[in-house]
């Protein structure tokens, strides 16, 4: 998985950006900014990045015209991002000379976007991140081993002597599984307890209510109930 952070104050270059970015590859991700409070905001941020895309011209109507070069500095002072590519995107050919180099920019990219030119840049990037396994477990089921990668896990119920997996695409039952091993096996990864029967994935939640005690799910109808005694630690996830 490879997240991009993209500097981009015009919505509508921004969203074309972003959807050249996705059509590269599903385990992309990008995080975008419009202005620098919001960049620096999301740096500070506990998520880290493989790619900076950064705008030179930013609140142009300020006139203030290098907001995208201030921001890289910034981020070149973080000994984590010392290393890490980051690519200016200008309107200008001549602006990539001297600042860029005292920022070590990789490239820059000109706007109107041409795609061919951000998808072949973009893919040259990400192809010297090193590759790390997606994040899974092992379960046992009729004596066989199964790999699950946990980002296909919507939610877990506990059933008699057992729990059930529900994946995106389909339901598994495990045998001899409690939820609380199910939880060990999942520490780390977004993985949180609401009721003694369930175990949710974060990333699913589309809203919850703490009021009526439920959770709705992306690509469920029916919702999870929140246990009383679970309330507070559902209300802390989301804080």
């Amino acid at each position: 998985m490879a997240r991009i952070f993209v500097l981009e104050d015009d919505k509508a270059s921004k969203d074309a950006l972003k959807e050249m970015l996705y059509s590269i590859s599903a385990d992309i991700t990008v995080d975008t900014a419009g202005s620098l409070a919001k960049a620096r905001q999301l740096l500070d941020s506990t998520v880290s990045f493989d790619l900076f895309l950064l705008d030179v011209n930013l609140d142009k109507d300020n006139g203030d015209d290098s907001g995208g070069i201030t921001f890289a500095k910034e981020v070149r002072s973080l000994t984590k991002y010392e290393f890490t590519p980051i690519v200016m995107i200008t309107s200008i050919a001549g602006l990539e000379m001297e600042a860029y180099r005292k920022i070590h920019c990789y490239q820059y990219i000109l706007k109107p976007y041409n795609e061919a030119e951000v998808v072949e840049l973009v893919r040259k990037v990400l192809s010297h991140i090193p590759k790390v396994e997606k994040p899974f477990i092992i379960v046992k089921k009729n004596g066989v081993n199964y790999k699950i990668f946990c980002k296909e896990i919507v939610f877990c119920k506990a059933i008699p002597r057992g729990v059930c997996l529900y994946l995106k695409d389909e339901q598994m039952e495990i045998p001899y599984l409690s939820i609380r091993q199910l939880l060990d096996k999942l520490t780390g990864q977004g993985f949180f307890q609401c009721h003694r029967m369930f175990v949710v994935n974060m990333a699913y939640v589309r809203y919850y209510d703490l009021v009526n005690q439920m959770i709705q799910l992306e690509g469920y109808s029916d919702c999870i109930d929140i246990g009383v005694t679970y309330k507070a630690g559902v209300r802390r996830m989301f804080k």
